[in-house]
């Protein structure tokens, strides 16, 4: 993990010095949930409301395709019923509830459809999500138990990997907004036999480009 994390800003200051860059800045809501499969089983799961903050760079490549890679802080979380004996949480847990806040480290591809100060943007590409910390409450027939998140080879997972998919409008001010899509590559469960969890995120942010160079 550290080897990609080294390359990955190695790239970065590489294509910073010999491209034209912008850096930005964002924040929005979103909806979050996840993809929650026991013993291959679909579990019924519902959302809860979360955030994104972060910042990013705009490199440019050519004929309007840039490099866009980001970092940004996700507020994570779903509730689940269960049909199926699942652990984590328990083997006897009939529900959870669950938040997570994680660091994502995304590279992404935007393509812009026109080169307008004002203009509409499409973007693509691959993430790790760094679970940092979490809380969990779920209900036992003999008690409700609330805790930090297990994180472990048995239990909960620290990373897992996502693709992004971005839809949004830039203008002339700087100021631009976007609507993204996060599907979950990855189970953050490591327990053998265990449940296949995978983040499932919808949102919209807005931001503002600021000092750099302007492609």
């Amino acid at each position: 993990m550290k080897t990609i994390l080294v390359a990955v800003f190695g790239l970065c200051v590489t294509l910073t010095a010999y491209s034209q860059v912008q850096f930005s800045a964002f924040a929005g809501p979103q909806y979050t949930s996840a993809n929650y499969k026991v013993h291959n089983v679909r579990q019924n799961t519902t959302g809860k409301i979360g955030a994104q903050l972060g910042m990013g760079m705009k490199v440019e490549f050519e004929n309007r395709l840039y490099f866009t890679p980001a970092i940004f802080y996700s507020l994570k979380g779903y509730k689940v019923k269960f049909t199926e004996f699942a652990f984590p949480p328990d083997p006897t847990a009939q529900d959870n509830n669950t938040t997570f806040h994680t660091i994502e480290l995304a590279g992404l591809l935007q393509y812009d459809f026109n080169s307008d100060p004002n203009h509409f943007f499409f973007g693509i590409g691959p993430s790790l999500d760094f679970q940092i910390f979490g809380k969990e409450e779920f209900t036992t027939p003999n008690e409700t138990v609330k805790r930090d998140i297990p994180f472990g080879y048995d239990k909960y997972g620290h990373y897992s990997a996502n693709v992004l998919f971005r839809v949004g409008y830039e203008m002339e001010s700087g100021l631009f907004i976007f609507g993204q899509y996060n599907y979950g590559l990855a189970s953050i469960n490591n327990a053998d036999n265990g449940p296949d969890i995978r983040h499932q995120v919808v949102g919209i942010s807005v931001g503002k480009f600021f000092g750099g160079k302007k492609p």
